[in-house]
């Protein structure tokens, strides 16, 4: 399978550095491509913190980077990889970038929670942010398969090589478990090993943390710190309940959680080289599209908020767009024909929210349908007309 595959950052953070001159701060999961995307923008310097002994002559000699910046051509790129295990050096970063010698600074960062905690100087002003996801759809163009990112994800090593499933189990391993109890984000690495398998069979369902820390014998406060931890270290998103309706109606406001890539969510369950049921995939496939649509919001600027629905009476809807002039209510569904029923839970809540929505069945079929005022569309005219459909 080929393995060039452009992402959509890349041109934003080309024009950026080439425009403004500005540097760029990257945050994403490991293994999302970051250093790779990075790296083509050619920097003359590459600080790689994940690496141990490059780590450790950093730890030892914090004026180090000082000195090899100061090395370097006027208007040189330096990138610097997994700036989490150092926090620190965002200070020298800083003074650097003062000087006002050109310098463009790469950093890449794995873990908001680890910045946050050594009180670290993401330097306002100074730098633009981005988050980087799995590989998208629109990323993946003619290389996509729905099939394959709902079995084994979409992180660019593991979808792209034919090797890639085997490393899914590592994943887990070394960046989900050993690595939290290496970086001492948790002390009770039973509780929250038992906890990650838990998380992972519920991501996508509405969180019921009684129920969880009784199935679990996890006490529902660690629950809580511990999907804090999934987030911090940007492993899941959360979609709160939507709330903002009228007319006397009761909206329950339990969050859902989804995992990054499902790929991962998949290997802790250990069923990523399983056959998957029609009814998996489902919920898999309903998981897949709001990270899409999550993702498309973050690398366009869009500031959109994502939420779901459950009102008292049992109706539901997926995945809720406030796009701010308007709502996209989204109910999605795996199946390649529409059935009536599929539009209830949609007029429903038209009759309660208080802005103006749109109400759209997203599935797998060829054609577009219409239900009264509810449209139904294939998910690849969704994903391909989202701007004009949000605007």
């Amino acid at each position: 399978m080929a393995t060039d595959i452009s992402r959509t950052l890349e041109a934003t953070i080309k024009t950026e550095t080439d425009r403004t001159g500005k540097s760029i701060l990257l945050l994403g999961p490991r293994q999302v491509g970051k250093s790779t995307l990075l790296a083509k923008l050619d920097p003359k310097l590459t600080i790689n913190l994940a690496d141990e002994s490059m780590f450790r002559e950093h730890v030892k000699d914090p004026a180090l980077i000082r000195r090899q910046v100061h090395a370097l051509p006027v208007k040189s790129k330096i990138l610097i990889d997994e700036v989490q295990r150092l926090p620190s050096i965002l200070n020298t970063i800083q003074a650097l970038i003062d000087e006002k010698k050109g310098w463009i600074f790469l950093i890449t960062g794995s873990s908001a929670r680890k910045l946050k905690r050594g009180q670290a100087n993401l330097l306002p002003g100074r730098v633009f942010e981005h988050r980087l996801f799995p590989l998208t759809y629109w990323e993946l163009g003619e290389q996509f398969n729905l099939e394959k990112v709902l079995s084994t994800g979409s992180l660019p090593e593991i979808y792209l090589q034919d090797y890639g499933p085997e490393l899914l189990r590592n994943y887990i391993d070394i960046y989900l478990r050993e690595e939290i109890q290496a970086e001492s984000l948790t002390r009770n690495i039973g509780s929250y090993s038992r906890f990650l398998d838990l998380a992972a069979a519920a991501s996508g369902e509405i969180i019921n943390y009684s129920a969880l820390a009784s199935d679990s014998e996890i006490p529902k406060e660690t629950l809580r710190r511990f999907y804090t931890l999934l987030e911090e270290t940007l492993l899941i998103h959360r979609l709160p309940a939507y709330t903002k309706i009228k007319g006397g109606r009761k909206a329950l406001q339990r969050e859902r959680i989804v995992f990054f890539d499902l790929g991962v969510c998949n290997a802790i369950l250990g069923a990523h080289k399983n056959v998957l049921t029609e009814t998996l995939k489902g919920h898999l496939f309903e998981q897949w599209l709001a990270l899409q649509l999550i993702a498309y919001s973050s690398y366009h600027r869009l500031d959109w908020k994502f939420s779901h629905y459950r009102d008292d009476r049992g109706n539901e809807v997926d995945l809720i767009i406030d796009t701010g002039p308007r709502l996209l209510a989204l109910e999605i569904k795996y199946s390649t024909s529409i059935k009536p029923k599929y539009a209830n839970g949609l007029r429903e809540f038209a009759q309660y929210t208080k802005k103006p929505v749109k109400l759209i069945i997203v599935y797998r079929g060829d054609t577009p349908q219409r239900l009264d005022r509810v449209s139904a569309m294939p998910y690849r005219e969704l994903l391909d007309r989202i701007k004009v459909i949000a605007g």
